[in-house]
């Protein structure tokens, strides 16, 4: 046996275990978004059936190079075809209800390649050749931990954000390939030459084919084109109005983001025709400087001459991206490559810069928000970042009549940081709805004086109303 097989395979087992389990937590964002009641039981599920595996890696006897090289052909199939974008589209677009989907993917998909990829290690043991059982488990654990140190650092900073996240799917099931294929090969395996090789031929131009863009539009004939990174899928579909006007959507994440139409002037989203409205005629801001916080397709400052932009998002390509797909055109303003929570903080401590305004606008998902973002410790640092007298506009998405514990909470949080804003619902007849909330910034700490009730028997409302207006 070639002393190098065993560490090469034990090598690409970490590589791709953990590899797949980070493609799992980015191929649900679009759908379910990342929040922990999301992460937190994919890797727990995930590391359950590695663990699983483990058990089952220990109780092979004989057959230990055919049994991985099988568990890694399978492997790569289930990587390959499963977490394809057209097969998870598909899965949260056809079942339901989403956590039906959910389960399927990491209970059909994921689950099954950990506990396959998990034998690895317990099964290879056997065959290293060493004087003390401890040192050959150190050793093959050491290479599978390598492994996964590399491949988790290699797909998502390198892979995912130069090529997306199809070509991570696409580069970790090639190589369980390359690792069966090589296993197939060892003499102590005995192959069917060229039947062996139809199949890996046969595997492998089914997974390039599914996880190339190119060639995937070719095969399954998609209608519109979709841009993967490592934060986001984007596309950009003709649509139009309600009205009959066509418009061209800007979607991250299946969620519409924007909208832009051809017209003269262009037409926009609902909640971008309020924001514009409210920092352009009822604030009046001209020369000002405004911290967009949520990138989205840029059509906050489209054509819009009057005041100096800053946008903050995560993902580095969202500007091409817009600009050659969506807008048409360059953006206004200076687009910064951050986290919104991460800028707020920095630029509070270590910056002098500030804004007439701040707009929120962060999702990663339908309707999700990163749940470090409704925190009142991020409010409170855009309000560090706000000049005195400076506003707050956030668009939310929530129940549109905002009697969810969610909705409720995340308003009251916003307003135990700057007192009370004015709220206004958009599109009321919907479940969901966006909502607006516009906060100001009075430069006066807020009153710790709890609100009352008036009632017939102690009414003191007109006393109040008058202590109000004194100063007018």
């Amino acid at each position: 046996m070639p002393p190098l097989l065993i560490p090469v395979v034990v090598f690409i087992e970490g590589f791709c275990s953990l590899g797949a389990e980070i493609i799992a937590l980015r191929r649900l964002v679009p759908h379910i978004g990342s929040s922990i009641v999301v992460t937190a039981p994919t890797i727990g599920f995930f590391l359950l059936a590695l663990a699983l595996g483990y058990a089952a890696g220990a109780k092979i006897n004989d057959r230990y190079l055919q049994v991985v090289a099988r568990n890694f052909l399978i492997s790569a199939l289930l990587l390959g075809i499963g977490f394809s974008t057209p097969f998870v589209n598909g899965l949260f677009a056809h079942i339901e209800p989403v956590w039906l989907a959910y389960t399927l993917l990491i209970g059909g998909i994921l689950c099954p390649l950990a506990w396959l990829l998990g034998q690895t290690v317990p099964a290879l043991t056997n065959l290293m050749q060493t004087r003390r059982t401890g040192e050959a488990s150190g050793m093959a654990l050491y290479w599978s931990t390598l492994g996964s140190f590399l491949g988790s650092l290699g797909l998502s900073v390198l892979v995912m954000q130069w090529l997306g996240i199809s070509a991570a799917v696409a580069l970790c099931a090639l190589f369980l390939l390359i690792g069966a294929l090589r296993l197939q090969r060892a003499p102590e395996v005995s192959t069917r030459g060229w039947q062996v090789l139809a199949v890996f031929l046969a595997a492998t131009l089914l997974i390039i084919g599914l996880n190339v863009p190119l060639l995937r539009g070719q095969l399954l004939n998609e209608p519109q084109e979709v841009t993967e990174t490592a934060y986001a899928d984007y596309s950009v579909i003709p649509t139009q109005t309600a009205d009959g006007e066509p418009v061209r959507a800007f979607k991250v994440n299946s969620s519409t983001a924007s909208l832009i139409s051809d017209s003269s002037p262009p037409r926009y989203a609902r909640y971008i025709d309020y924001l514009r409205q409210t920092l352009l005629k009822d604030l009046k801001l001209k020369n000002s400087d405004i911290l967009v916080l949520g990138a989205g397709g840029f059509t906050l400052s489209h054509r819009e001459p009057l005041n100096r932009y800053t946008f903050v998002d995560i993902d580095p390509k969202i500007q091409t991206i817009a600009e050659q797909q969506f807008l048409h055109e360059p953006i206004r303003g200076k687009f910064i490559v951050d986290d919104a929570r991460h800028f707020v903080t920095s630029t509070a401590k270590h910056s002098s810069d500030r804004f007439n305004a701040v707009v929120v606008d962060v999702y990663s998902s339908h309707h999700n928000i990163p749940s470090h973002l409704v925190t009142r410790e991020f409010w409170h640092d855009t309000r560090q970042v706000l000049r005195p007298n400076g506003v707050l506009l956030a668009n939310l998405i929530l129940d549109s009549k905002l009697q969810s514990d969610y909705a409720r909470n995340v308003l009251a949080t916003i307003e135990s940081v700057y007192g009370r804003c004015a709220i206004e619902v958009l599109h009321k007849d919907r479940p969901l709805a966006n909502v607006e909330v516009l906060c100001q910034n009075g430069g006066a700490s807020l009153s710790s004086k709890p609100a009352k009730h008036y009632t017939d028997e102690k009414n003191a409302a007109d006393i109040d109303h008058a202590r109000a207006n004194a100063g007018r």
